[in-house]
């Protein structure tokens, strides 16, 4: 299944289990936004899902070689990660983490 199909599905999987999930854009493309924040995208540029998450866990991320720092246009947007290999079950249990750090 390619990044984009992905992403929707839970993207509908999102909007059942918490009402503060909406579509939205960024960046010139479709997005899923939490309570007016940007929260993430599918298939920007290089693919994968891009999101945002707490400073720290993004930096786990990228160490435990599941994500790539998000640099559109060569800089580095620091609460941001790109998660190139689609996996439902990875991308889930990312987007609810970032869904509760966008409420915040």
């Amino acid at each position: 299944m390619d990044d984009t199909t992905l992403f929707w599905q839970l993207a509908e999987a999102l909007y059942a289990e918490d009402g503060r999930v909406s579509e939205g854009t960024m960046m010139g493309g479709r997005c899923l936004r939490v309570g007016g924040e940007f929260l993430a995208l599918a298939g920007f540029k290089e693919g994968g899902l891009v999101l945002k998450l707490p400073k720290a866990r993004v930096a786990q991320v990228i160490a435990e070689g599941v994500g790539e720092p998000f640099a559109p246009a060569g800089k580095v947007f620091k609460e941001w990660v790109r998660v190139p290999v689609p996996d439902e079950d990875v991308w889930l249990g990312l987007l609810r983490e970032g869904i509760e750090f966008a409420v915040k």
